[in-house]
């Protein structure tokens, strides 16, 4: 059985890998990714990772479709994918010296058509961050197209005090739910 993954995360390749998941073919889907008014960030991390799982799934009958979003919020507050070094700074004085959510969830829908869901929810605290230390984090550009504008997997992992739940769902894939999920369609772990 062949898994298709609904993104073009390198991030995701490289953790699938991490558990032995070989990905036959990546195939991004293009979903309108604006929050619904009033859109808890839960119910707005697996809207999106369903809407893109359906969205891909049609173009592949027959094979296993895995798709996820990562969402940061402080509160009911969601942050961007920042999309330049503004607005990575922006996010960044917005974490500085408190605790926000990383919300990962993870949509599989098997050979049958069959949906099924999980959700990981981590609890991340950065320290203090000094104006300099933000503004070197944000040119340096590693933040630019991550959720809450920073890659824990890199030189932010240096900011974070606290870490309370999945690290590889901070990165963007958290393994133990999808690993669940896999094994449940029917795909093979190496």
């Amino acid at each position: 059985m062949r898994l298709i993954l609904a993104s073009a995360s390198p991030r995701r390749l490289d953790l699938l890998a991490r558990i032995g998941v070989e990905v036959a073919a990546v195939d991004p889907a293009e979903i309108d990714e604006t929050p619904f008014p009033a859109e808890s960030p839960a119910d707005y991390a697996r809207r999106i990772a369903a809407a893109k799982a359906v969205a891909v799934a049609p173009r592949h009958g027959g094979e296993v479709v895995l798709a996820a979003d990562t969402v940061v919020a402080v509160g009911r507050r969601i942050l961007p994918k920042a999309a330049d070094i503004a607005e990575v700074a922006v996010c960044l004085k917005l974490l500085a010296g408190r605790r926000h959510r990383v919300l990962s969830a993870v949509t599989v829908i098997d050979a049958q058509g069959v949906a099924r869901h999980r959700l990981s929810t981590s609890i991340v605290a950065f320290g203090p961050l000094s104006a300099a230390t933000i503004q070197a984090y944000a040119e340096s550009g590693e933040g630019i197209g991550k959720a809450g504008g920073y890659a824990i997997q890199g030189r932010a992992e240096a900011f974070v005090r606290f870490l309370s739940g999945s690290h590889s769902g901070v990165v963007g894939l958290p393994l133990f739910e999808t690993r669940a999920l896999l094994l449940t369609a029917g795909i093979t772990l190496g």
